[in-house]
């Protein structure tokens, strides 16, 4: 495997293998079935991770043995709804993560926590000898991108970005199509983003309900106050816990872009937008609109409106020389010529049980790099939301490096690649 690699030349790297779908025998692990071949997990924030602790119970040969929240309503509710999916699982509800990294049962960590909690979890998981899981966006800054794809490789762990669609079996073939040329030379992708979200007001600082552990919440941030509109969702929108919808949810669309056009690091970025709907306490833009430029001739842009519902169908197009393919986010595509006609159009899946499997697979075979996500490619693509967000904050374009994205000739910009830690909390591989 992989030893240590420097983090300034990690970026580079280019790639990423494609995991088998189904189970091996490499290691007598083909029925997922004998006790001695189950792998075993903890989930770590009960939002999303809910809906990854019911999928991972339901991946055969899989059990999962802590649903952790530091609201532990939510995680007796996690719980509760793993064992009514699968009634021969009964995990316990915890709210202190590190029980999972203590226990040495459990194979996998799967953090599914606040953006300011990816990195240090998952750091923290390779260094407790257990493989990640790890939703979008993979990271909370650059930096800690860089640390979190040296600790995989320094303790040879199957680090996996929750970007399901990676794992779709059709848009694993439309990427193919892409290569083989079926719209010919690519120069050019778009992806888009629209919800309906509405205003979170403002907030004074308050206790913390008597259900929640706030101090472990804050974790590796520095310090803040309670606010009740913060807690538990809107803290996406401000920069101290957050990033934003770019990534919130551009991540999934600009991993897209970055798969189909066969790109990894930008050269130039630029941002447009601002918060223009609310006037609240929110801090990131709701309308934002961000364009990079790679080398060899070929862009892209992300335009992601957060209070506005009316949204172009397709969740990325990629245009060619030859026509368009338009890939949608319930794992759908369709090729188009250039006179907008369609060629070919193919109903798809989103992709999450095959990539909980591909992640389980890759910790059954011991084969940490096949992964369809692997931490290496979740960061490069993290790492164009961290670039939209700070040419957005900076308030002017960026000249990057290609070879590891940091940002050029620009001290101010360069200050967002690390944040501040709480004492005791910064990351160390």
């Amino acid at each position: 495997m992989t030893g240590s690699i420097n983090r300034r030349g990690f970026l580079g790297g280019s790639g990423v293998a494609v995991g088998s779908l189904a189970f091996t025998a490499a290691k007598g692990w083909a029925s997922g079935n004998a006790p001695n071949d189950r792998v075993t997990v903890g989930v770590m924030g009960l939002s999303r991770g809910r809906a990854l602790a019911t999928g991972f119970a339901k991946t055969p040969g899989v059990t999962v043995k802590y649903c952790c929240d530091v609201d532990q309503d939510r995680a007796d509710a996690g719980a509760d709804a793993v064992r009514k999916t699968v009634g021969d699982q009964s995990p316990e509800a915890i709210q202190d993560f590190r029980r999972i990294l203590d226990d040495p049962d459990v194979d996998a960590l799967v953090c599914a926590a606040p953006n300011h909690w990816h990195g240090p979890a998952t750091i923290l998981g390779c260094k407790a000898d257990k493989h990640v899981y790890v939703e979008k966006p993979a990271c909370h800054n650059p930096w800690e991108g860089e640390m979190m794809v040296e600790a995989a490789r320094k303790y040879n762990k199957a680090v996996q970005m929750g970007s399901q669609r990676r794992s779709s079996p059709q848009l694993i073939e439309a990427v193919e199509a892409i290569k083989d040329g079926a719209i010919g030379r690519l120069y050019h992708a778009r992806s888009f983003y629209n919800s309906r979200r509405g205003s979170i007001g403002s907030a004074d600082p308050s206790e913390a309900p008597s259900q929640i552990d706030y101090e472990l919440w804050q974790g590796p941030a520095p310090r803040r106050p309670f606010k009740s509109n913060v807690v538990h969702y809107n803290w996406h929108w401000f920069w101290h816990w957050g990033n934003g919808e770019l990534g919130n949810n551009g991540v999934h669309g600009l991993d897209l872009v970055r798969w189909g056009l066969g790109v990894d690091l930008p050269i130039s970025v630029v941002s447009t937008g601002g918060r223009y709907v609310f006037d609240d306490e929110q801090e990131t833009p709701d309308t934002h609109t961000v364009s990079f430029e790679f080398p060899n001739r070929i862009s892209a842009d992300w335009q992601g409106l957060s209070c506005n519902g009316n949204a172009p169908a397709p969740f990325v197009i990629f245009f060619g020389t030859d026509g368009a393919l338009e890939m949608f986010g319930n794992g759908s595509y369709t090729i188009k010529d250039n006179a907008g006609q369609e060629v070919k159009s193919v109903r798809g899946v989103l992709g999450e049980p095959e990539h909980l499997t591909n992640f389980v697979n890759a910790i059954r075979n011991d084969t940490p790099l096949a992964l369809n996500a692997e931490i290496e490619q979740g960061v490069k693509s993290t790492l164009l939301c961290h670039l939209g967000n700070i040419a957005h904050r900076v308030g002017r374009s960026l000249k990057c490096d290609p070879s590891n994205g940091k940002i050029q000739n620009d001290d101010e910009a360069m200050s967002y690649w690390k944040r501040e830690y709480a004492e005791g909390w910064e990351p160390t591989v």
